[in-house]
């Protein structure tokens, strides 16, 4: 029953990974529309473009860094 929860918990910690695939996508799409719309001020956005998806990324990381300490740690 321990095991079972261990890899149930493991997985739902895994859905953060998804959301950070997802939350990526939608930082990249809106910086191209951005930069379709506007490309003279798309070289002034583009240190916020790295830092959103730096913040997005960690996040997933964190994420699964979480499903293997339940895996592996506990």
């Amino acid at each position: 029953m321990e095991e079972m929860g261990k890899y149930i918990g493991a997985g739902l910690a895994t859905i953060g990974l998804a959301g950070a695939g997802i939350g990526v996508g939608q930082i990249f799409a809106a910086y191209l529309a951005g930069a379709l719309r506007n490309p003279s001020a798309a070289d002034g956005q583009f240190a916020r473009l790295i830092f959103g998806f730096a913040v997005t990324e960690a996040l997933g990381i964190f994420s699964l860094l979480v499903a293997l300490l339940l895996l592996f740690a506990v």
